[in-house]
């Protein structure tokens, strides 16, 4: 039970803060009250006080956020730290990560002792707690593969509730935590089952070439993820140099039928097998329908990346949505596809 009177946990609340370096597209929101929650038992201690009055506003590295508004909600920032090997065998360990450790250091970590199952994820942006919500994925590996239980707290009386793979509800850049249950939860803590057999994972052509260029041709983890740094660092670009949240459109999944019949008017179109059609590159579409490199004001399209929308420098988040629901409508008038924003629009 949580002492709820307890004030040696109490968060500690800022007013007015803006929120630009807590979204990388770099939105100069401003939260009304926020408070950096450091330790499970504070976001616990302030659930149990103010869950059923108030309704938090939760967020991370930001990675995967629009902000088109203010936020009248208190913001709580995610950001507890801590890794550990919960347990072992001869085969593989249990790891246990904070939710506020950057996703990419906890890929290292992982890396340096040895236990593999991330290292295709290396460089993706954000914090670990995020990793389950978004189901994060690259170059043929979700975290859902590894990903073995959520621990959150029940932001309406404080409890921790435990959530199984399958609990999780894991879908293509989707879980539950996206859904159901996306403001009634807060993740503190995800363990992940993590081999000590390496096994590559190199079928993406990206990852072939580039190990081909650093004459690799039985590579390690380490050198999977130096390839799949190499390739992200050429083609996204860096949320300190300009502001973005990596691709903003998921990729299409079409069945089989409607594939084929655009693949026979745009033959050079890029398509992959899914487990329920057939996916289709995003960003193909989105370049094809002449909006890579294009700019409405400060809110544009990567000139290198059409799947990104970037910000110039004092973009709004409504003008970077206006940009979003126009690409949407020509990819539709184009292909009769809808694509899906990625990051959660607010």
């Amino acid at each position: 039970m949580i002492d709820a009177a307890s004030t040696s946990q109490a968060l500690s609340f800022q007013r007015n803060v803006s929120l630009a370096k807590h979204n990388t597209v770099g939105i100069a929101a401003t939260a009304h009250r926020y408070a950096d929650v450091l330790s499970e038992d504070a976001l616990r201690h302030w659930a149990a006080a103010h869950g059923t009055t108030e309704r938090a506003f939760i967020i991370g590295g930001g990675s995967n956020l629009l902000l088109t508004r203010d936020i009248d909600e208190p913001v709580l920032h995610i950001a507890p730290r801590g890794i550990r090997v919960i347990e072992e065998d001869a085969e593989s360990a249990l790891v246990e990560a904070m939710a506020g450790e950057t996703w990419h250091s906890f890929v290292l970590w992982t890396l340096d002792r040895g236990l593999f199952g991330l290292e295709n994820l290396s460089l993706i942006p954000g914090y670990v707690g995020a990793a389950p919500v978004q189901n994060i994925g690259a170059y043929g590996v979700e975290v859902k593969e590894t990903c073995e239980r959520v621990v959150a707290v029940d932001l309406q009386t404080g409890e921790l509730k435990t959530f199984s793979r399958e609990a999780c509800a894991f879908g293509y850049r989707d879980s539950v935590f996206k859904h159901l249950e996306r403001d009634r939860f807060a993740i503190t803590r995800v363990c992940f089952r993590l081999s000590k057999q390496f096994t590559a994972r190199a079928s993406y052509g990206d990852i072939q070439s580039e190990l081909a260029a650093m004459h690799v041709s039985t590579p390690t983890a380490q050198d999977i993820s130096n390839a799949v740094i190499v390739i992200r660092t050429r083609k996204l670009p860096d949320p300190a140099v300009i502001g973005n949240a990596g691709s903003f459109f998921k990729n299409p999944v079409i069945s089989l039928a409607d594939a084929d019949v655009l693949s026979a008017a745009h033959p050079t179109m890029p398509r992959y097998p899914a487990p329920n059609g057939v996916k289709i590159a995003a960003g193909w579409l989105i370049e094809q329908a002449g909006w890579k490199g294009r700019r409405i004001g400060a809110a544009g399209v990567h000139e290198k990346h059409a799947l990104v929308l970037v910000n110039h420098g004092g973009a709004t988040g409504a003008q970077l949505w206006q940009l979003a629901q126009a690409i949407q409508n020509d990819v539709l008038a184009k292909f009769g596809i809808a694509l899906e924003a990625e990051p959660r629009v607010v």
